[in-house]
């Protein structure tokens, strides 16, 4: 019934070899290649994924410090002109008030050099007022 026939088996075991070999050749190796191809890219990228993270968390860092070294320099500049304005506005003040000062004093002056020449006017008038008073009071 069933032989075993020894050239039929030869025959199969070269059969299978060669196909596993042609398969080996043709489907294993380039699947083989393209998978740890692709585990290399990963890799790879993965790799300068975290480099990137890692400079651009540099990158912030020296863009946060920048900010702070420029919001230091705005206030600065800021108190600076700030200084400034109170600066010319306290000698702009004190130039009015010396003038206004000026002013009050040649007011002053004039007031009291007023005050001396209407004395002085009275004074002359005083014998002709005294004289129409006794004239007035001699009529009476």
């Amino acid at each position: 019934m069933l032989d075993l026939n020894p050239g039929l088996m030869l025959f199969v075991l070269v059969i299978f070899f060669s196909l596993l070999y042609l398969l080996n050749q043709i489907l294993y190796q380039p699947l083989l290649k393209f998978m740890d191809d692709r585990e290399s890219s990963i890799s790879n990228r993965l790799k300068s994924a975290r480099e990137l993270e890692g400079s651009s968390s540099e990158l912030n860092a020296k863009a946060d410090d920048i900010l702070a070294k420029a919001r230091a320099e705005s206030n600065a500049i800021r108190e600076s002109a700030v200084k400034e304005a109170k600066a010319s506005a306290e000698s702009r003040l004190a130039e009015k008030s010396k003038e206004l000062e000026a002013k009050y004093q040649e007011f002053l002056s004039g007031l009291s050099r007023e005050k001396r020449e209407l004395e002085e006017s009275l004074k002359a008038q005083l014998p002709l007022l005294k004289q129409s008073l006794n004239a007035k009071i001699d009529n009476l």
